[in-house]
């Protein structure tokens, strides 16, 4: 079995929405349960050591993508804006929720790659705590210090909704990235702290403006945690080759996202999408940006994944494609964790 690192996913969210119902979630995540994709027992059926888990506040009134039309096209406008004091609320009752699991043995929040590396030698899920869209943060970045004391080391400065930080990419096909604004003057602090800081800056939700506008800020390698290649579906959250090319030079890495709307050549939010399709954006990566920058980003518990890989118990499938497709043992090392792992230590300044 070849362990995964996986670069995004949502099972905070997935955790948080059932306790505001009366569930446990620490009980939820030990225990098991048929819903989502992530909890102790499927990840370690799958391989699933570890990864970056996201604080995400949610919509509203939830993201629906709106129907395609005759020609399959659809442009999901913005989400609202979220205010900061609700969202404040939210970071912090995920935060609580991923100090909980640590303090349960559930999970072992990880500060350092050699923390990481420990946690998978151990049979512990290494979990790092994310932060997708920071409207949790405040701009004079105050907020962001508490969260690092609370293990917060990944943050992608906006989700595709705009903020005081940046500028998010909508859920539409076809669409560019190139889509608004970039980062803004707050923002540009935000990326300048995280580097001081030891933040890793997550691309996968900005503009192509904000990609570019990090690009020139920021020391650290460039990062798009769990997105795909424009040039084979076209969706606003999907890359340009031009980006990918920044992302090799700067020995940065991309997520694959298992998203089957960022997989599929039509972009439809359909499970039956196969496994072929995962490979083929895994090969057009490794063609364009090399073997040292592709990883993957399942974005489990946020998205509709393909039917064949299920919940995080499926992620062998995955590889067994992948080795099938011709990928050495090296290779998918280097898919699987590693090349997050180089990321990481470079990003954290170890």
């Amino acid at each position: 079995m070849e362990l995964v690192f996986d670069g995004h996913n949502d099972v905070l969210l997935r955790l948080w929405k059932n306790e505001g119902h009366g569930g446990d979630a620490v009980a939820e995540f030990i225990d098991g349960t048929a819903e989502g994709h992530i909890d102790g027992p499927r990840a370690k059926a799958g391989g699933l050591a570890g990864g970056l888990c996201a604080i995400y506040i949610p919509s509203e009134k939830g993201l629906i993508l709106d129907e395609p039309d005759a020609r399959g096209h659809y442009s999901t406008p913005l989400d609202a804006p979220r205010a900061r004091a609700a969202s404040l609320d939210i970071g912090m009752e995920m935060a609580s929720i991923a100090l909980r699991l640590d303090r349960a043995g559930a999970w072992r929040l990880c500060h350092s790659t050699g923390a990481i590396r420990a946690a998978m030698a151990d049979g512990v899920f290494a979990a790092v705590l994310h932060m997708e869209g920071c409207e949790a943060i405040d701009a004079d970045l105050k907020a962001l210090d508490v969260f690092y004391a609370a293990g917060l080391r990944s943050l992608g400065p906006v989700w595709s909704r705009n903020n005081i930080f940046g500028h998010g990419v909508p859920f539409a096909f076809p669409m560019s990235p190139d889509s608004g604004p970039g980062l803004t003057e707050a923002g540009f602090r935000l990326v300048k702290a995280c580097n001081e800081l030891g933040i890793l800056v997550d691309l996968a939700h900005i503009t192509e403006k904000g990609f570019w506008d990090v690009a020139k800020t920021s020391n650290q390698p460039l990062i798009a945690s769990h997105s795909n290649a424009h040039a084979l579906t076209g969706v606003a959250r999907n890359l340009t080759d031009r980006q990918l090319d920044a992302i090799k030079e700067s020995k940065g890495l991309v997520g694959l996202n298992y998203a089957v709307i960022m997989l599929r050549a039509d972009a439809r939010d359909d499970a039956a999408t196969p496994l072929a399709d995962m490979v083929r954006h895994i090969d057009y990566l490794v063609d364009r940006v090399g073997i040292d920058c592709v990883a993957l980003g399942s974005d489990f518990d946020g998205a509709t994944v393909p039917t064949e890989i299920a919940d995080s118990a499926g992620n062998q499938k995955l590889v067994a494609a992948l080795m099938d497709a011709g990928y050495a043992d090296a290779d998918l090392k280097k898919i699987c964790r590693e090349n997050w792992l180089r990321v990481l230590a470079s990003a954290w300044h170890e």
